[in-house]
């Protein structure tokens, strides 16, 4: 005797009674998105303290994320990770239809949304990735003194900043990488900087309109602007050239900056990619027919709470590092 679309639902909780009229697989889901919730708030509520006490030389946002697609040297402020999170938020909606669609039985939908859905969030992962790539690489390029302050160029008519490599001053000289066994052991240099802290200090001092930058900021939330003789002063200080940010300099300002950015971006793009997968097998497995046969799409809807998830934290990371 065939079972009802009724008694086939009852028969996915083997456990008793429903705990509020759940299946196993759902109530698991709920209890793995409660999980990852406490350990992103965990990441956030440490770059909240992080920024909090470094708030006079936090990077800006606004200066920081200019880049966008095949527009070079256009100034873009955050116009790309706003149109990433418009993605990623649609393909939340298309998720709920796939979702819907399957509790209608009907599978074209389904298929049609979960499609969408992946396209959306692998074009994410993507943006993301390049998004990773622009912050690495940096675009001016800035010296640290031994103390670890960055100090960044402007035109002192403009107060437009100025790229490094628009005034350093080739020095024919034999440069080499530092290699742990040269002194420092714990120190290891990957590749050489584009030009020499010295090339910048005498091309910087041969152009009488440059200005040097703080990474500190006024009571106003702009970055302090020293005059001639400051500037003069504090390049002699200098010791590293850095060009772009990792996990131990950062041309942007505060290094723990990119620290968190590299954790807690890269941590939810894990997120992401993985959803993608997951939504992929449930994609190929909807086409072949598995949950029609079955007589539900409750897989689909299990791997819609954890797509919904990545999304609604996004927001919360784009709130914190792009916003406030």
């Amino acid at each position: 005797m065939e079972l009802t679309a009724a008694e086939k639902e009852s028969n996915l909780w083997s456990g008793g009674r429903k705990p509020l009229n759940a299946s196993y697989g759902k109530l698991m889901m709920w209890f793995f998105i409660v999980s990852d919730a406490l350990t992103f708030s965990g990441f956030l509520v440490s770059y909240g303290f992080s920024r909090f006490k470094n708030i006079d030389t936090w990077p800006i946002a606004d200066e920081v994320f200019t880049h966008f697609p095949f527009l070079h040297g256009v100034d873009a402020p955050m116009y790309y990770v706003a149109l990433m999170t418009f993605i990623l938020i649609f393909s939340s909606v298309t998720m709920v239809l796939a979702v819907d669609a399957g509790h209608h039985m009907n599978k074209s939908k389904v298929t049609f949304y979960m499609l969408l859905t992946i396209i959306g969030g692998a074009i994410f992962v993507g943006s993301q990735a390049w998004e990773w790539k622009n912050f690495i690489k940096g675009e001016y390029g800035a010296l640290e003194t031994k103390g670890g302050q960055i100090l960044q160029f402007v035109n002192a008519d403009t107060g437009n900043r100025v790229a490094i490599g628009d005034f350093a001053i080739s020095i024919p000289t034999e440069r080499s990488t530092h290699k742990e066994s040269n002194g420092v052991w714990y120190k290891n240099e990957g590749s050489l900087p584009s030009y020499s802290v010295n090339e910048v200090i005498q091309g910087f001092k041969a152009n009488k309109k440059l200005l040097v930058r703080s990474e500190k900021l006024d009571t106003n939330g702009h970055k302090i602007i020293l005059s001639r003789n400051n500037s003069l002063d504090k390049v002699e200080n200098a010791v590293n050239v850095v060009e772009g940010a990792n996990l131990i300099h950062n041309e942007y300002g505060n290094r723990l900056f990119a620290d968190f950015f590299f954790f807690i971006t890269g941590f939810h793009g894990f997120h992401v990619f993985s959803g993608v997968v997951i939504n992929l097998i449930i994609f190929f497995n909807v086409l072949i027919g598995t949950y029609e046969r079955r007589g539900h799409y409750e897989m689909v809807e299990k791997v819609g709470l954890y797509w919904h998830f990545v999304d609604l934290v996004w927001v919360f990371v784009f709130t914190f590092f792009y916003l406030v």
